[in-house]
């Protein structure tokens, strides 16, 4: 299994035992340079963003990724994970329709966990 496919997978499991909601994988490596996979997901306010964001770090950290850099998390809107091969977005619901990275990405082929 790649590295990236991984990090998806510790992702997922992250967000997923925070109970975030819609969280959404868009494979980008056909269409970006910027990374292989996207993974978008949303809470219901700004302490369930930041704890999605605190446990994707410490999940990712156990698995042995460090990352890139992480973006937004003081304003709890909008956070950006950067992992290299992957990106995780973490958004408020408010925020997740605002953005609609989606929609922006539209190119990128939605992809279910079962898949990676």
């Amino acid at each position: 299994m790649s590295n990236s496919k991984e990090m998806v997978k510790t992702a997922y499991e992250a967000l997923s035992d925070k109970k975030a909601f819609n969280i959404k994988i868009l494979d980008i490596k056909e269409i970006s340079t910027v990374a292989d996979y996207f993974i978008i997901a949303d809470g219901t306010n700004k302490n369930q963003v930041q704890a999605m964001c605190d446990n994707v770090e410490d999940f990712m950290q156990k698995a042995g990724f460090k990352p890139k850099s992480i973006e937004g998390y003081s304003e709890g809107g909008w956070i950006l994970l950067d992992y290299y091969d992957i990106i995780v977005h973490i958004f408020s619901d408010e925020s997740r329709h605002f953005y609609n990275i989606e929609r922006i990405w539209s190119d990128g082929k939605t992809v279910a966990i079962d898949d990676i």
